[in-house]
C-alpha cells in the first residue's frame, strides 16, 4: 500500500489536500482514483485513506480510519554526527532513521572537510528533513526523527545535555556492547566523528563534559559505518530489531 508523509491533521471522515510532491508521485505512477492509500504526519499512528481525485500538481484523500500503529524503538538515540563530505551525511540520516533513530545533531568538527553557515547551511537542513520524511515512509515510521540545527562540537559540548553522551573512538577501553549488556536500555547520545574523526582537543572536551569514550569493535570503521554499526548493536541487545 502507497504510504505517504502528509504533515496536516488527519480526522477520520475528512477530506485532505496531499502536498504537492505526493500529488506528482501519484500522477507519475498514475494511480487512480479509489485507491487507498497510507498516510501519516509525523505526530503517531497512520490512516488509510481512499485516493479522490490525482493531477499532476493536485491529489485529495479521503479520511477512513485511524491505526494506532508505532515502529518506535523503546529507548531514543540522538545521533550527535560530525559532518562528512559529499552526500555521506544523506546516507547517514536515511540509514539511521530505518534503524530508529530518535534525533539526528549534525557536528561542525574541527576536521569536516564541509563547512555550512547561512543560506547555504539553511538549504542543506531543508534537504536533510526531506531525507528523514523519505525514510519515515520506506521503513514504516510514524514518528520523525528530530533535526537539530548544526552546531559546533565545542557549542554542543557546553550545553546541558539529559543523556549520556557515548563517544565512539579507538580511545575507548571498553565495548559499546559490552557497556549496553552491563547496563541495559535507556536514552542516550551518540558521538561520531567526520572522516579522521574527532580531533583530539574535541575528544578531550567531550570527555570532560562526562562524555563516556567507547569503540564499536578492534577494527576502524569508517563515519557513515559507525553510528551504523552502533545502532544496530544496540538494537540487538536491546530488542529494538
Amino acid at each position: 500500500m502507497p504510504r505517504f508523509y502528509c504533515p496536516q491533521p488527519l480526522a477520520a471522515g475528512s477530506t485532505v489536500d496531499l502536498p504537492e510532491a505526493v500529488a506528482h508521485h501519484l500522477h507519475v505512477v498514475r494511480l487512480q482514483p479509489g485507491a487507498t492509500l497510507t498516510l501519516f504526519n509525523g505526530e503517531g499512528g497512520q490512516v488509510r485513506a481512499t485516493l479522490l481525485e490525482s493531477g499532476k500538481r493536485r491529489a485529495s484523500a479521503r479520511i477512513e480510519a485511524l491505526e494506532d500503529v508505532e515502529a518506535e524503538l523503546p529507548y531514543a538515540v540522538t545521533l550527535a554526527q560530525g559532518l562528512p563530505e559529499g552526500s555521506k551525511m544523506d546516507w547517514i540520516i536515511e540509514k539511521a532513521v530505518e534503524l530508529g533513530v530518535a534525533a539526528v545533531q549534525p557536528l561542525a568538527a574541527q576536521r569536516s572537510v564541509v563547512r555550512l553557515s547561512g543560506e547555504r547551511a539553511e538549504k542543506r537542513q531543508a534537504h536533510w528533513q526531506g531525507v528523514i520524511e523519505a525514510a519515515s515512509e520506506q521503513c514504516g515510521r510514524n514518528r520523525l526523527a528530530r533535526l537539530h540545527p548544526l552546531q559546533e562540537v565545542g557549542r554542543w559540548l557546553a550545553a546541558p545535555c539529559p543523556t549520556p553522551r557515548i563517544l565512539l573512538s579507538p580511545r575507548g577501553e571498553r565495548s559499546l556492547a559490552a557497556w549496553a549488556r552491563e547496563n541495559g536500555p535507556q536514552d542516550l547520545s551518540l558521538m561520531v566523528g567526520p572522516e579522521g574523526g574527532f580531533s583530539r582537543e574535541e575528544e578531550d572536551a567531550a570527555i570532560a563534559a562526562g562524555a563516556l569514550a567507547l569503540t564499536v569493535g578492534p577494527r576502524v570503521l569508517r563515519t557513515e559505518t559507525a553510528a551504523l554499526a552502533a545502532l544496530a548493536m544496540l538494537g540487538g541487545l536491546w530488542n529494538g530489531m
